[in-house]
């Protein structure tokens, strides 16, 4: 760390210059006297980063900033304050803290977090930010966290692990045995000093491959923010021979949508199919990767349009874990059906539909935008439809 970061002239300077082109900064000459240019430039584009993803750190004065690889591989505070939920009791290791988000959100629910981080300068970072926070429950170690858990010998109520999604070269992995550290060799060391197990993965995860590469899995929590899902959350309890259950969470300004099912079931639920009725619904992203199809239309008692659509209809208005709509109109796809439409301007959307949106556009002469939504789909008796709707709160 360069405390010269800190100080006023310095701070004011990053405050005033968030908005600006760096580019044209660096052009310009930066001002400032016994500090890189470089390092300045580094503060400016994380706290950018910091301002809805981390919203705490970036309204607190004298915070510290990592390098913005470091920002973009942190959680947010959604997610972190989510995660928190999951967790209880007197004491929690992070294995893997990074730029300490996690554990400073743990640290609300349990009584004493252990921080383990290897990258030095990161890890003293991160216990700087800390006293700024005024987090005092927080012990910061500058150590690898398997290290760390071999060494001190002693249980925890839990253990949290985030393990590094990028390689030696810094490319991007997702597997877990190309994750590092690589989670599937470490858990019968976990379960020696934990009975529960928290790992954070990649959400282009497979789930059923993922399911047999971990033990004792007792729930998984598919989190989204806004619709775009970030974390896959993997609760293990040492011994655990239970159902599996799946928690689908979109993290929302206003609400959460949540629905959950026990795994199996999946594979069992029935779905009815028909026409588009006076309601038509688009499950979330969590819902999607869950794979929570015929589940949701059984448990909620709605009907599917098609096996494969994954878009769902009802007479009656109901509270769904996703979009809802108005249909205003049938057709079936064709150019002359949907011109007596005079529809110019819409919102597109495709479901187990040949065409993509940016070629359904280009051959109907649609732009984006609007209060029209046209969803492209395939019905029950696998003709090629088109719903015009308006949008439901």
């Amino acid at each position: 760390m360069n405390l010269v970061i800190l100080h006023t002239i310095v701070q004011d300077y990053i405050n005033s210059n968030l908005d600006a082109n760096t580019s044209d900064l660096l052009l310009k000459g930066i001002p400032l006297k016994d500090i890189s240019q470089k390092l300045v430039i580094e503060q400016i584009e994380a706290k950018k980063r910091c301002k809805k993803k981390l919203p705490t750190w970036f309204g607190s004065k004298n915070i510290y900033y990592p390098n913005k690889l470091n920002i973009e591989q942190t959680s947010s505070e959604f997610t972190a304050s989510y995660k928190a939920t999951l967790v209880s009791g007197k004491s929690l290791i992070d294995l893997t803290g990074g730029f300490g988000v996690d554990a400073y959100y743990f640290s609300k629910k349990v009584e004493t977090v252990m921080y383990c981080e290897i990258n030095s300068e990161l890890s003293e970072i991160v216990k700087h930010n800390y006293k700024v926070l005024q987090s005092k429950n927080i012990d910061c170690l500058n150590e690898n966290g398997i290290d760390t858990l071999k060494s001190i010998d002693k249980p925890f109520d839990w253990i949290y692990i985030d393990p590094s999604r990028r390689d030696h070269t810094k490319n991007k992995v997702f597997l877990l045995s190309d994750c590092t550290p690589n989670v599937k060799t470490f858990q019968g060391l976990f379960f020696k000093y934990a009975k529960n197990v928290m790992v954070k993965t990649s959400p282009l995860l497979d789930i059923s491959a993922t399911k047999k590469d971990l033990k004792y899995v007792k729930q998984l929590h598919i989190v989204a923010v806004n619709n775009e899902v970030k974390e896959l959350l993997w609760i293990l309890e040492r011994n655990f021979n239970g159902k599996l259950e799946i928690k689908t969470v979109n993290l929302k300004t206003d609400k959460n949508e949540i629905f959950q099912f026990i795994y199996n079931d999946e594979s069992t639920a029935l779905a009815t199919h028909s026409e588009p009725l006076t309601y038509l619904y688009e499950p979330n992203s969590a819902i999607l990767k869950a794979g929570a199809f015929n589940i949701v239309a059984h448990t909620l008692k709605v009907n599917k349009l098609h096996k494969h659509s994954h878009l769902y209809t009802s007479n009656e208005l109901i509270t769904f874990p996703g979009r809802r709509f108005k249909v205003e109109k049938v057709i079936p796809f064709n150019k002359k059906e949907f011109a007596k439409l005079g529809i110019k301007k819409a919102n597109v959307t495709t479901r187990n539909f040949p065409l993509s949106v940016g070629d359904i556009r280009k051959k109907l002469k649609i732009k984006d935008g609007g209060t029209a939504y046209l969803f492209f789909t395939t019905d029950k008796n696998g003709t090629k439809i088109i719903i015009l709707c308006s949008k439901e709160k």
